[in-house]
């Protein structure tokens, strides 16, 4: 039978809504008055957590992933025992070290050897204990030449060091990891892991929860989804947070659309021409001809134009710019560029297609320029900065455009992934 290390059921935690109506003079007034437990209406509480029930088995890994306000960092400290739930129970096996608030438990004024000492106890360690794991904590960290400095002169970066140090260190049966780590040294991060992994083979149990999707998926026995105070999904990592990410792909896409509709007509200096060769609708869409906002870097993408020949036409082109989000030029062509020189343009309503294989774009919000015009420049009809796409990437590279490139190294040259 698997033995369970952590058991929710059941669990609520509920906030309030206070606004100026609710104010009371003094705490001791609304407790006379009554008006500190008085019902509040459904719209004026917000619930942090919404009946979740939940076991975790021992010695594995779990990953809580959603957006901010979903609930999973106020779950987690409810494990922890930071907070207490309005209703439900925890129930949970061994010792529990925590490190969710960064800097939770330091006392600035006083050194990092002094905090290690306090926090040891906090945790459970005897002093003696605290000794002997002592050298350890402090190499860890990496604080050797600061650890007898007040923790109010250390960075955010060496505040996680040290927190993340003691934490792991007090060898706890169930290890909580909260987005602290997102604060770490680009050095420091992957010591981080690789001591989660070595809990993981020890059989530890570790809560993770993270923006860094990536991390998630690789770390992780499963993921846990988490939408509205409430668990919509659990299972396989990499599944969960595919199924996370098109969430928030559709709700970008819906925004989009949303904004699109509320726009207003074009001001001058967006749009210019004597319309002659009128650009009626522009569509982003990907491969498939279906219409999209956010695109990963190895999405293709399929720029359609519809146009309105208000006259014939036997000198026209049409031309495609694409822009980052500072409005520098990325890329751009036109039918003249590729020596596609216009013969015959009928009167009445044509389709343009600009077909790109693979964009290869990092992260970012980019925008794409569209324009009718003659051989020599002349614009019939330039949209500028109009048309807006978002691309995103688990990719930590840089500038604007994502080169097919790799690694080659010697058999003297060795990495580990993290």
């Amino acid at each position: 039978m698997k033995e369970i290390a952590i058991s929710l059921r059941n669990i609520v935690k509920a906030y309030r809504k206070y606004s100026s109506k609710h104010r009371f003079n003094t705490l001791k007034s609304a407790f006379i008055d009554g008006t500190i437990f008085r019902d509040f209406k459904p719209e004026e509480v917000f619930m942090a957590v919404n009946n979740v029930s939940l076991d975790i088995e021992k010695g594995k890994t779990v990953g809580i992933i959603g957006e901010n306000g979903s609930g999973k960092s106020t779950l987690l400290k409810i494990i922890a025992g930071i907070i207490r739930p309005n209703r439900g129970t925890v129930i949970t096996k061994g010792r529990i070290s925590a490190l969710i608030e960064l800097g939770a438990g330091f006392h600035p004024e006083i050194s990092g050897r002094e905090n290690i000492f306090i926090n040891g106890i906090i945790l459970g360690l005897t002093k003696k204990e605290i000794k002997e794991k002592y050298d350890e904590i402090v190499r860890f960290a990496e604080l050797e030449d600061f650890i007898e400095q007040p923790v109010k002169t250390y960075s955010s970066g060496m505040f996680m060091r040290l927190g993340f140090s003691v934490a792991i260190n007090v060898n706890p049966d169930i290890l909580l990891v909260d987005e602290v780590l997102a604060v770490g040294d680009a050095s420091f991060v992957p010591k981080c892991i690789d001591k989660i992994n070595e809990f993981k083979r020890s059989g530890k149990t570790i809560v993770f929860v993270s923006h860094d999707l990536e991390t998630v998926a690789r770390i992780t026995d499963e993921a846990i989804w988490m939408k509205k105070g409430q668990i919509v999904m659990r299972g396989y990592p990499r599944q969960v947070v595919d199924a996370y990410l098109q969430d928030i792909s559709e709700k970008e896409e819906s925004k989009h659309k949303e904004e699109k509709k509320e726009e207003s007509v074009p001001v001058d200096n967006k749009r210019w021409g004597d319309k002659s060769v009128e650009i009626i609708s522009v569509k982003i869409k990907d491969l498939t001809g279906k219409e999209k906002f956010i695109y990963s870097p190895e999405d293709g993408m399929i720029v359609e134009l519809e146009v309105k020949a208000n006259e014939e036409k036997d000198d026209f082109g049409f031309g495609i710019g694409i822009l980052n989000g500072e409005g520098h030029v990325v890329y751009g062509t036109n039918t003249f560029l590729e020596n596609l020189m216009g013969k015959k343009l009928k009167k009445g309503l044509h389709k343009v297609v600009f077909k790109i294989s693979k964009l290869n774009l990092i992260n970012g919000f980019y925008f794409i320029d569209v324009a009718s015009h003659s051989k020599d420049g002349t614009p019939y009809d330039y949209h500028h900065l109009l048309h807006k796409f978002r691309v995103d990437s688990n990719k930590r590279d840089v500038g604007v455009y994502r080169m097919n490139h790799q690694w080659n190294f010697d058999d003297g040259i060795e990495f580990r992934k993290y």
